[in-house]
């Protein structure tokens, strides 16, 4: 797994369109460190050559971009006005829905701008910022699908001691604990990856600034130890990952042995849309960082970009309602009541 996640920083070289010869001697690494310095801006991934494409790339980034605003708007309108959904599977759902609007709109408009206008440009500060923010969100995501199953796990399979394990404080706890961890995180990426030095162009073979693809820019042996902090962070991940199969093993097991039907239903439709969110979440992002160099390209690495970090904040609102009885109830009432106030401010504006 390190050799795999290695080589796929250390691969293919991007398109350098700034070139920094090699340097040796005793003033190499003072240079190497002015370089990086130098770089003010960072280039992007460049969709398409042709405007028409460029237009149709912008469409389709705001078509998403809408649907992201539209569907998890609408979630943390339904939890936060009703309150019947003021429990703690709820709120850890209006936790997600905050994480998805923030990470989405960490790539997407900028990427959407860069299609319109015809650049590929994010200045240093930008990109620092675009990395600190999407891994902040990601890794505060990740834990609150964690947490998530387990507040299943305890609703399906210790229904007595649920209100006891996840009173409104724990739940607060829980939450604050995910969304601070992420933070430290976030800093700990962003302090390793700019101390970097940058002797191979500024050239991002991405959409936005991923820590993989700033690493193939630095100088050998630089990245070592940000190499060693996303080794770490998959071995957490991946303990994370292994809590939340058993989670639902378990979870499996007791939904099977109910004897009412219903309660199976109801028991499902819980679970099944947690399960899919965290299978598309976890194979595409870590197909990301742990495939092979042999099946790495600029064309995948772009499409499995936007499977992990795109596509998941535009469907999980409406995985999340479709088979989840209360929260359709909910929004029902907010479309209506946003239609009804709607019509009746126009009707005052044409009286």
């Amino acid at each position: 797994m390190g050799n795999q996640c290695l080589q796929h920083i250390t691969g293919a070289e991007p398109n350098i369109l700034l070139y920094f010869p090699p340097q040796t001697g005793p003033h190499a690494q003072r240079n190497q460190m002015s370089n990086s310095s130098s770089i003010s801006e960072f280039l992007l991934l460049a969709f398409a050559d042709t405007r028409e494409l460029q237009i149709l790339h912008f469409t389709f980034f705001l078509g998403i971009y809408l649907a992201a605003l539209l569907g998890n708007g609408l979630i943390l309108t339904a939890i936060a006005c009703d309150h019947r959904l003021h429990t703690p599977m709820y709120f850890f759902l209006l936790n997600l829905a905050l994480l998805d609007l923030g990470c989405i709109s960490t790539t997407v408009p900028k990427a959407m701008a860069n299609s319109l206008w015809d650049t590929r440009a994010i200045s240093y500060a930008g990109c620092a910022a675009q990395v600190f923010l999407f891994v902040f969100l990601m890794s505060a995501e990740y834990s609150l699908l964690t947490i998530m199953a387990y507040d299943r796990y305890v609703a399906i399979c210790k229904p007595l001691h649920y209100g006891t394990l996840l009173d409104n404080r724990a739940c607060a706890q829980i939450a604050a604990a995910a969304w601070g961890s992420a933070f430290l995180n976030a800093v700990l990426h962003i302090t390793n990856t700019f101390s970097l030095s940058l002797c191979q162009g500024n050239a991002v073979d991405q959409f936005f600034c991923e820590i993989p693809q700033i690493l193939k820019l630095s100088c050998s042996q630089s990245f070592l130890s940000e190499v060693w902090v996303l080794m770490g962070n998959l071995f957490i991940d991946f303990g994370c990952f292994v809590f939340i199969v058993l989670s639902y093993v378990q979870i499996i097991r007791v939904v099977l042995r109910m004897p009412s039907e219903q309660g199976r239903h109801k028991a499902f439709s819980m679970c099944l849309p947690h399960l899919a969110v965290v299978s598309l979440f976890l194979s595409t992002a870590m197909f990301t960082y742990l495939k092979p160099l042999s099946i790495s390209s600029p064309s995948l690495d772009l499409v499995v970009a936007v499977l992990y970090s795109v596509v998941p904040p535009a469907v999980n609102p409406f995985i999340y309602s479709m088979r989840n009885q209360e929260l359709k109830v909910a929004l029902n009432k907010v479309i209506s009541l946003t239609f009804f106030t709607a019509s009746k401010l126009l009707i005052c504006l044409h009286n």
